[in-house]
């Protein structure tokens, strides 16, 4: 049994639309796009008269090695979130198919579901945050077709282990498809679960340069799969998904001098999230923290929502997250800055604004 085979029969027979840019490639005078002839008269419009390619070659080489895959493995899409929604229009019919989830997670698989008219299973954590593998075995019906888990987890920030992935990919091998959201995986420094798809075709992962590499305003993520994967949902993603200049970014934060800035960067977050984790269960009215693996902290409060009030009233924004299941106690703060951070913890100790 195919992977495909598990996907939406009207989508595997498809016809995809074929852009200007598919058609043809490599003249010099571009006149079958009906673009304009000339830029736009703004600073860096040089080009943005074209459309871009839609799938653009350089970034996909770059992102497969970023990734330690091959680029027929790779689809670059608009954040993480394209790439949640093309794979539930693929895979799931409307009023027949389901997806299962693991709350508190991120609630876009979720949306993403009830927008194509799917079912959501759900398969609560642990109420310490941890996945259990066997209770979200249980949940997969035959009408399942994606099983999302979220590793590191929003919001808990739990890490779930790669033999766990493992298990539930060779378990779910010929019943649904397991997408791995790795959109926090540089913070916790843990075996991708890219590595599984040699094994596993039923294996999808998603990462995304949103977090880790500082660029969630270029909106530039991926799905990594098996290529009758990304092949399927090249028929249904738009033409151009990804503008020029976020392309551009993209390319230069991959760069030799763009990734050494991102390591550094990314020290900086870690040592700073081993700060706050030690600092913050100091402060008062916090009765814990959840221990992470990503770029934010799950913090239990006595009285969250006052907790809440005061940081705002002191210019600081956080997640309430009060709206998950058995996080009712607490927020989510990212790891800033480290004067950011100070400006969290004096609210916190105090009481009051910094």
């Amino acid at each position: 049994m195919s992977v495909l085979d598990l996907a939406r029969p009207d989508i595997r027979a498809l016809a995809p639309y074929s852009s200007a840019r598919m058609e043809a490639q490599g003249g010099t005078v571009l006149l079958n796009a009906n673009e304009s002839s000339r830029p736009p008269n703004i600073p860096g419009g040089e080009g943005l008269n074209r459309y871009p390619d839609p799938q653009p070659r350089a970034l996909i080489d770059a992102l497969a090695d970023l990734y330690a895959t091959s680029p027929d493995r790779v689809l670059a899409t608009r954040g993480s979130d394209e790439a949640i929604d093309l794979l539930v229009r693929a895979f799931c019919r409307a009023g027949q198919d389901a997806v299962v989830i693991s709350p508190p997670t991120f609630g876009m698989y979720a949306v993403c579901a009830r927008i194509q008219g799917a079912t959501v299973i759900e398969s609560p954590l642990e109420p310490s945050g941890a996945l259990r593998p066997d209770a979200l075995l249980a949940a997969v019906t035959p009408e399942t077709k994606l099983v999302f888990v979220c590793t590191p987890n929003n919001p808990t920030g739990n890490l779930v282990g790669h033999d766990v992935l493992e298990g539930l990919a060779r378990a779910l091998t010929g019943r649904a498809v397991l997408v791995v959201d790795e959109a926090y995986a540089e913070f916790s420094r843990a075996p991708s679960a890219i590595s599984l798809i040699d094994a596993y075709e039923n294996v999808a992962v998603l990462r995304t340069l949103s977090k880790a590499w500082s660029l969630a305003g270029a909106r530039v993520g991926t799905l990594v799969a098996r290529p009758d994967v990304i092949g399927l949902l090249r028929r249904i993603i738009p033409p151009y998904p990804l503008p020029s200049p976020c392309v551009d970014a993209a390319l230069g934060a991959l760069s030799y001098e763009g990734r050494r800035v991102q390591r550094h960067h990314l020290q900086e977050i870690l040592g700073e999230r081993a700060r706050m984790l030690e600092t913050l269960p100091t402060m008062p009215g916090v009765r814990e923290v959840l221990p992470s693996h990503a770029n934010f902290l799950a913090v239990r409060f006595d009285d969250a929502a006052g907790a809440y009030r005061r940081l705002l009233a002191a210019g600081v924004v956080v997640r309430d997250i009060g709206r998950y299941p058995g996080l009712g106690d607490a927020l989510r703060i990212t790891v800033g800055t480290g004067n950011e951070n100070d400006r969290v913890l004096a609210v916190l100790r105090t009481g009051g604004e910094a």
